[in-house]
């Protein structure tokens, strides 16, 4: 029996029927208090050997659904490889059709950037005496708003060095930002890079790899969790509505 399920970090699916593999009928879920919707990550089991067929019959109502032309979705079975599958968009729907190869397939939007592998990529960072650690506060769900100081001498004369802020994943279905933040940092941080070592002889760096971890954990495309789209909020934030 086909299942779908999206209740973990990240995910993003409703289901409107499973019952038969040649029409698997779907929704992508708005964003919490919010229109916008374009991410979707989904696990899907009981397919194996099976062309499975799936319809996200809203998809012309997403966010930006001109991006769905020449789309093709991404899966993966051990969601850490993550390859191609076949996909069209079709009179207002996005189709998949793929035949899984194992009774458990995972598909998204891009290759998902979850919340744990951002605590993994924080602690890696905090292993490099490059590396001082501030706590920003937290977001609406309880979450850490984590930013790194990356600077050659923390106590030496940083005010003589240019200051630059990198931040990455405003909007949390922008799950590239996030793998960009950590081949960014591996390098900077990479002791042995002669590129890395002249840049921070002139500037101190300050990192936020995720600027969203709410929205993120969510599945939503582009708000936290109060629906606010983040890159809409610089002017007037609140404490209330975008803490972020």
């Amino acid at each position: 029996m086909i299942a779908i399920s999206s209740d973990f970090d990240g995910g993003n699916i409703d289901v409107i029927d499973c019952s038969s593999s040649d029409n698997i009928r779907l929704n992508i879920r708005k964003d919490n208090q919010s229109d916008f919707y374009q991410w979707f990550y989904f696990r899907l089991t009981g397919g194996v050997g099976q062309v499975c067929t799936l319809r996200m019959e809203n998809a012309d109502k997403a966010a930006y659904a001109q991006g769905w032309d020449g789309y093709q979705a991404v899966a993966s079975y051990d969601r850490e490889f993550w390859f191609r599958v076949p996909t069209r968009y079709e009179g207002g729907h996005l189709i998949i059709e793929h035949e899984p190869e194992s009774n458990a397939v995972y598909y998204a939007y891009f290759a998902p950037y979850s919340m744990e592998r951002h605590a993994d990529l924080v602690a890696d960072c905090l292993q490099s005496r490059l590396v001082a650690y501030e706590h920003l506060g937290h977001t609406l769900d309880g979450q850490d708003m984590d930013l790194l100081h990356i600077a050659e001498d923390h106590d030496g004369e940083m005010d003589k060095l240019l200051d630059f802020w990198v931040i990455a994943r405003q909007h949390p279905g922008e799950t590239m930002a996030e793998w960009w933040m950590e081949g960014f940092l591996g390098r900077l941080l990479d002791e042995d890079d002669p590129v890395s070592r002249a840049l921070l002889q002139k500037v101190v760096l300050h990192v936020v790899p995720n600027m969203n971890p709410d929205g993120s954990r969510r599945g939503n495309l582009r708000t936290n969790a109060s629906g606010a789209n983040l890159n809409r909020e610089w002017k007037e934030p609140t404490m209330e509505h975008s803490p972020e």
